[in-house]
């Protein structure tokens, strides 16, 4: 059986070996390349100001361990292990769900802004696998194959996470339990 590897794993790969050996351009070329999966995994867990807040100390934990990962072609899983203990890590100190609840209450921005954070709100309640997932493609605007790609889940996979998650989220909006 051939294995086959995807361009961009063998592109992110070449970056991270870059940058372990002090690239700065090649990590900001990775940082670049995964700060809307690094946020949209952080606003499944927290509020989006905790999320802004936190991205910072995801990448600063991956640029300080970086030397010690030993398969580059791993990032993309490894990255998204940092970025939910960061995430789960904070949640422990802090109520960040309640957070969100009280931004859809009280936001005084953009018209409907509100709403956003209720349904964010919502959203973080679902599964893991499925709101991870939406907010990808939801709030960071990823496409189903780009989600793919980055978090190393089959094409299928997230199709069906995406399906199943709208649905359940749907279902949830409307008050009705699955």
């Amino acid at each position: 059986m051939v294995t086959v590897i995807e361009p961009r794993t063998v592109e992110t790969a070449a970056l991270v070996r870059a940058a372990q050996s002090g690239d700065r351009a090649a990590f900001g070329a990775l940082y670049q390349g995964y700060e809307r999966l690094v946020h949209g995994i952080l606003l499944a867990h927290v509020s989006p100001d905790d999320a802004e807040d936190l991205m910072q100390d995801v990448f600063v934990k991956v640029m300080e361990r970086l030397p010690a990962l030993r398969e580059p072609a791993a990032f993309g899983g490894w990255l998204m292990a940092i970025t939910r203990r960061t995430a789960i890590d904070y949640g422990r100190g802090k109520k960040s769900m309640m957070e969100i609840g009280e931004y859809a209450a009280g936001e005084k921005g953009a018209q409907g802004s509100g709403e956003a954070f209720a349904v964010l709100a919502v959203i973080q309640g679902l599964p893991e696998s499925y709101r991870e997932t939406l907010v990808l493609r939801l709030v960071e605007g990823m496409t189903g194959p780009e989600i793919a790609a980055r978090t190393g889940l089959t094409p299928e996979s997230v199709r069906v996470n995406l399906c199943r998650g709208m649905k359940l989220l749907r279902a949830r909006l409307k008050g009705e339990d699955e």
